[in-house]
């Protein structure tokens, strides 16, 4: 009798605890995530919450022993002590990490690393909440054995949204079968003065460009739909207006008004946002007085209460802290962080300031509901992306799955899309292959130099050279190398021999240009921007801290050039680039001149298959080319009046947006417009036909302007193009639809409206400054 009670007692046991667990609602995957999340937060305490908002630095939290990767003490620690939810770069790999190949992550390891810190989480918590890791991947996941696409101003000049669009789906696989979840891109910063160090990273100047390109990223990492294994969060960068700093420093302040900011710099933003993108960055600068990160204007007003965006806004590393120390507009960082969190900061990169919260609240300076609504906005994520079920990841793909040949190809294409033809006198490209090559330049065969900022160590023979890629081509006894300059170290020369070699060659291909590429002898302040000093001689002149006061080609590279011009032979001069350089001197002289920015890993077989025709160039320039800083900004949709020359030049910029050549000619005809009802759309459609004697590309564009409106407009706007790829002879029949929407204005409300008495111009062509059709109701 007695036995039969123990059991019958240990089975009601047993069923209590099954319906207590099965109460135990977050951890339920059957329920909403909005049921999950409130019985989550309920169950938190104060610090636990504030947790959940901090992103600490990740490479600190793995220790790495072989191909073995445990949690840190470090880790242990933070986790016990601040209940942290984010860590950042966990994968990251560059000097100022300090981790190399030889100490770093590789895919495989990776996936481990993550697995670990999970595990770690969730087996030795209270709650059991797995961590959000978030890695930069602007051009390509920025760790090792990723594969690297073209920096942002190179995927722009595709023109291209479906092929961005495949860019980031592969982006996005890499970073998830790895173990992690956001993904630290697109750059939506509009770049007008290219002085400014990080205009590599973003997608030129124009609104419709980077917003219509930027959509198709966030698509290609999922739309925002988390329950896909391979979607990541993608995060916009940054919000906002950070690319026109005052004399072009980093972080300096931003001098515009609202009206400007709503007709050029948020759309970008908006049109990323409705595509999916599930997570905003703050900006360093500050508009108007009021840093980006506590800007309620900006982070509620229109985030939350005009846009209705549901996802979660993270600061930059450090921008909280800067509140006080570059604004100083708080006292202490207690009180940045309450500026911040009750502008609507959700989440803090760097992880020290938000701590500063648990104490405010307790303090009554900031209400708790303040907090549940970051920490809903994060854990919401979390359950949606099913981390709470699935937190681990099969170590097995990661190495299986990262940097494919089909990857590798997709990255190829990009950079041959994103090349820019912008002169070829007398038909000097393509090159013929019974030929002799002297290759020169600084940026001819640096690995380093073909891939940007954010990028991590490669291993030996992972990125393809310009000097590799023409070696591909032609046999070892056609090709000369000579390097001629550095970058910027004026004792590193060899510019005889350059030209020595240019003498006996039937032409030279010289690479000059810019680099990005960070060394162990580069210095960095706490939030990870590269700093110039006298001392360090790297050839490093762009990048995230390494603004320019000038557009001139650094060390002896113009020297160089002239002296190759002085040899009297065919000379073809290629820019790698992280901003538009001054390009006076190779528009004048040189036979061909190519834009190929940072083109990545496959950089220099995509250059070698436009130098030898095995690819016709159809990039296109998405930012104006001035030709001298004394016109900047020199944006093609300013809202000045007819144009006038400077005493000493033209005020035209030496190239404008949209601008490339291609090998092809492409003819425009057949233009019909049909007014929609009260004038409100227009439907327009033309004919373009490929007539040169190569297949090739056009990027067909077209303009508004607005000739009369209640507020000053500019005096041409892009509102649709398309890339056409055309055989010889074929000709293609183009549409476009101008919407409501796209004939619409801010008006003096500030508001957006279509206004009945507009007239427009429609200007259709092959850049801004090259109309070849046009229409005017």
């Amino acid at each position: 009798m007695k036995k039969t009670s123990v059991s019958v007692c240990f089975i009601l046991m047993l069923f209590g605890l099954n319906s207590l667990a099965q109460n135990v609602i977050y951890k339920d995957p059957k329920q909403p995530v909005s049921a999950r999340t409130k019985d989550l937060i309920k169950r938190m305490t104060l610090d636990e919450k504030v947790g959940q908002l901090l992103c600490p630095l990740g490479w600190e939290m793995y220790e790495r022993k072989g191909d073995i990767v445990t949690v840190s003490q470090k880790f242990k620690d933070i986790v016990a002590q601040k209940h942290i939810g984010m860590l950042w770069a966990t994968y990251r790999a560059d000097p100022w990490t300090q981790k190399t190949i030889a100490n770093g992550l590789n895919p495989e390891l990776a996936a481990k690393a993550g697995n670990a810190l999970q595990r770690y989480v969730i087996e030795n918590t209270r709650l059991g909440i797995p961590v959000f890791l978030a890695e930069e991947a602007p051009h390509g996941h920025m760790a090792i054995g990723t594969t690297v696409f073209p920096t942002g101003i190179g995927q722009a000049s595709t023109w291209n949204p479906m092929l961005l669009e495949k860019m980031g789906g592969i982006v996005a696989k890499e970073i998830r079968v790895q173990g992690a979840h956001i993904s630290y891109g697109p750059v939506l910063d509009l770049s007008r003065d290219p002085r400014w160090s990080r205009v590599e990273e973003g997608y030129g100047e124009d609104p419709l460009l980077t917003g219509n390109l930027a959509a198709a990223i966030v698509k290609g990492t999922g739309a925002g739909k988390l329950s896909n294994p391979h979607a990541t969060i993608a995060t916009l960068k940054h919000f906002v207006a950070y690319g026109i700093p005052e004399s072009g420093h980093n972080g300096s302040a931003a001098s515009l008004g609202e009206r400007e900011l709503r007709e050029y710099f948020l759309p970008s933003f908006k049109a990323a946002i409705d595509a999916g993108a599930k997570s905003i960055m703050a900006a360093y600068n500050s508009i108007d007085g009021i840093p980006c990160s506590s800007n309620k204007f900006l982070l509620t007003n229109i985030l939350r209460n005009e846009w209705g965006f549901g996802g979660f806004t993270v600061s930059d590393l450090g921008s909280i802290e800067g509140i006080k120390g570059s604004h100083r507009v708080a006292k202490d960082y207690k009180q940045a962080a309450i500026l911040a969190a009750q502008a609507g900061l959700d989440a803090d990169l760097g992880g020290n300031a938000f701590v500063n919260l648990i104490e405010a609240v307790k303090a009554g300076e900031v209400n708790e509901n303040i907090i549940d609504t970051a920490v809903y906005r994060v854990l919401a994520l979390k359950f949606e992306m099913g981390l709470f079920e699935k937190p681990y990841v099969d170590v097995k793909k990661a190495k299986q799955e990262v940097k494919t040949p089909d990857n590798i190809a997709t990255a190829r294409q990009v950079a041959r899309e994103s090349i820019v033809l912008l002169e070829n006198k007398k038909e000097t490209l393509p090159l013929t292959k019974n030929i002799k090559v002297a290759v020169v330049g600084p940026n001819a065969d640096n690995v380093y130099n073909m891939l940007g900022d954010y990028t991590a160590p490669q291993r030996d023979g992972d990125v393809i050279t310009v000097l590799n890629g023409i070696k591909a081509n032609l046999t070892n006894d056609q090709v000369t190398y000579v390097k001629g300059c550095a970058i910027r170290d004026t004792t590193d020369l060899s510019i005889k021999e350059a030209v020595t070699a240019a003498e006996k060659a039937d032409v030279v291909v010289a690479v000059v240009g810019g680099s990005s590429a960070r060394d162990f002898k580069t210095e960095y302040i706490a939030t990870g921007a590269a700093v110039a000093s006298k001392e360090n001689k790297s050839d490093m002149e762009s990048g995230e801290g390494f603004d320019r006061s000038n557009l001139d080609l650094l060390g002896k590279q113009m020297d160089l050039l002239k002296e190759l011009k002085k040899t009297g032979k065919p000379l073809i001069v290629i820019y790698i680039q992280g901003r538009p350089l001054n390009m006076n001197w190779a528009s004048e002289n040189a036979d061909a001149l190519l834009c190929a920015w940072y083109p990545g890993q496959e950089g220099g077989a995509a250059i070698a298959d436009v130098l030898f025709g095995a690819y016709n160039p159809g990039g296109r320039m998405p930012v104006s080319v001035p030709r001298n800083v004394g016109q900047l900004p020199v944006h093609y949709n300013r809202k000045s009046p007819l144009d006038h020359s400077y005493v000493e030049e033209v005020a035209t910029p030496l190239y404008a947006f949209g601008y490339g050549k291609s090998y092809s000619t492409f003819d425009y005809k057949d233009l019909k417009v049909v007014k929609g009802v009260d004038n409100k759309s227009f439907m327009v459609s033309f004919s373009v036909a490929n007539t040169g004697k190569y297949e090739g590309d056009e990027v067909v564009q077209l303009y508004l302007r607005n000739q009369f409106a209640s507020v000053s407009q500019p005096v041409k706007q892009l509102k649709k193009f398309e890339r056409v790829h055309l055989k010889v002879g074929e000709s293609k029949i183009i549409e476009f639809k101008l919407t409501e929407s796209d004939l619409s204005i801010i008006n003096t409300e500030m508001r957006k409206v279509f206004e009945p008495t507009s007239l427009f111009t429609i200007l259709i062509g092959g850049n801004s400054s090259d109309v070849k059709l046009f229409y005017r109701n």
